[in-house]
């Protein structure tokens, strides 16, 4: 079963992205040592907030941007066995150009 996630206001769907298992000199983490991810791509995007007249304020991220965010931002929820994380934009730090 596949559920698909539309967040209220500026809020928007995350999915991490994980960092290596292994270390530079070739040791693997476990995953208790791992660090956070903070950085992740953007799956959905919700209409954003409404400013004093009622118009909806556009959010700066779209579907697709790749993103980096505080390190405990935002709250986790597990879809489909698949982690994710719902946080406002507020909580976005930056978009990742490559």
């Amino acid at each position: 079963m596949s559920i698909s996630l539309k967040p209220l206001g500026s809020r928007v769907v995350i999915e991490p992205i994980e960092e290596e298992d292994k270390t530079a000199v070739g040791i693997y983490l476990p995953e208790n040592a791992k660090e956070k991810p903070q950085k992740g791509t953007v799956l959905s995007i919700g209409p954003g907030d409404r400013d004093e007249d009622g118009e909806r304020i556009p959010l700066d991220v779209k579907v697709g941007d790749k993103v980096l965010f505080a390190k405990y931002a935002g709250t986790e929820i597990k879809v489909d066995g698949q982690k994710l994380l719902i946080m406002r934009e507020s909580d976005l730090l930056a978009i990742i150009t490559e």
